[in-house]
């Protein structure tokens, strides 16, 4: 029996995904549940599984566009095993090189010298007394080792004209993911009216709170008592100060939520992926980075799936870990306002009259201007930098343990 095999459905509104890799070759054997594909949608990269056993015969090649319900392979299910139980999943023996006769018409004999090696054609010859330069010292690649124009010509030092080295170029086309994060960055610039307001954080007290908590923290949770739930419980008490900034733009109506949908922006192998950490407002700080943590290494191993990045009401972006010192975050569509993080550097701050070093971090919102004005956008930051530098008392109700469950 010839089973056909289509694409499956990835996620609402996505009608067609891309081959980007077959993890099989044509002909291979492949057992039932087996990752046989990578397919690119628009919003993630999923691996496709066999739906049975059986001897495997690709319909598309890599780079195809294939439409959602599409044969991609056929799998005889008929066909036996091979021998020995060997599946396309083990390695498979390379053939040994039988050593081969050398053909004595193929081997090179060497360059024999001749009246032009060395010697500048008249061309060169006058390039080459123009500029002071001896022809012993340029390698011919005429005929017989003779000295071309275009040998003198390099040989000339010119500031500006390379003269050496590699110049190569390579292409590859986008992937459809990457095509669409290019075209949503392209419609958030076009469409919004985004601006970006800045501010200043001294993480000195979350050091603090850190650097006595957090051994005790992921001994008894299994998980780092790291900055992004700080983070997320800043963002969320402000959110809920300034609801316009947890609202967004549908045609002329505009939409606001009385729940946080956090959005976490995290590098993954095939590209920027961000997945949605749902009613974070009821998540503890040990909830925070447990999902945090569980969300990135899905995103690590390409297992992230497309309901676990759809929706969100606002985003918040870590360009902190790649060294990023200030930065202006571009606006995750539909969504109106994005936190952005950076890197935490000592510097010279003022504090009770005296100048003193700490650890602080630059941060930006970008805001949808349609919707959110000034003072909202302003107040919604200052409120984030507030939460951030008294943490014990805003986002901890004064009591530390019993925040982290201590």
């Amino acid at each position: 029996m010839v089973l056909e095999m289509k694409v499956p459905s990835p996620g609402e509104s996505i009608t067609e995904v891309e081959i980007a890799e077959w993890l099989v070759e044509d002909g291979d054997y492949v057992e039932k549940d087996q990752a046989i594909a990578e397919v690119d949608s628009d919003k993630a990269t999923l691996e496709l599984p066999a739906e049975e056993s059986g001897v495997i015969t690709l319909k598309a090649e890599v780079g195809d566009a294939v439409a959602v319900g599409e044969v991609v392979c056929l799998i005889d299910t008929s066909a036996a095993k091979p021998e020995g139980g060997a599946s396309v999943e083990e390695k498979k023996e390379e053939p040994k090189e039988e050593p081969q006769a050398v053909e004595v018409s193929k081997i090179e004999e060497p360059k024999k010298e001749t009246y032009a090696s060395g010697t500048p054609s008249p061309a060169a010859k006058k390039i080459l007394d123009e500029k002071g330069i001896e022809p012993t010292s340029v390698n011919g690649s005429g005929r017989d080792g003779r000295i071309t124009k275009e040998d003198a010509v390099q040989a000339v030092p010119s500031m500006g004209t390379p003269t050496g080295g590699t110049r190569g170029e390579s292409r590859s086309k986008l992937s459809m993911l990457r095509r669409k994060v290019a075209e949503r960055l392209v419609s958030a610039k076009n469409e919004t009216a985004m601006l970006t307001t800045f501010n200043e954080v001294d993480m000195s007290p979350i050091f603090a709170l850190r650097k006595q908590y957090k051994e005790e923290f992921k001994e008894k949770h299994g998980v780092g008592l790291g900055f992004m739930s700080f983070f997320t419980k800043a963002v969320i008490r402000a959110l809920q100060m300034y609801p316009a900034v947890n609202s967004m733009i549908d045609g002329k109506e505009m939409i606001s939520y009385d729940f946080c949908d956090i959005s976490i922006a995290v590098s993954g192998p095939k590209g920027l992926m961000v997945p949605v950490i749902r009613n974070a407002e009821n998540l503890t700080f040990r909830g925070v980075e447990s999902e945090v943590k569980r969300l990135a290494i899905r995103a690590r191993d390409g297992q992230i799936t497309v309901d676990e990045m759809t929706g969100g009401t606002f985003t918040i972006s870590n360009g902190g870990v790649f060294g990023s010192m200030l930065s202006t975050p571009i606006i995750n569509p539909p969504q109106s306002g994005i936190l952005g993080m950076h890197n935490i550097v000592e510097r010279p701050i003022v504090r009770d009259g005296e100048i003193v070093v700490a650890p602080i971090m630059y941060v930006a919102l970008s805001y949808d201007h349609r919707i959110i004005d000034g003072r909202e956008s302003v107040g919604f930051l200052v409120a984030v930098k507030e939460a951030l530098e008294s943490p014990e008392e805003l986002l901890m109700d004064g009591n530390v343990k019993k925040a982290l469950e201590l």
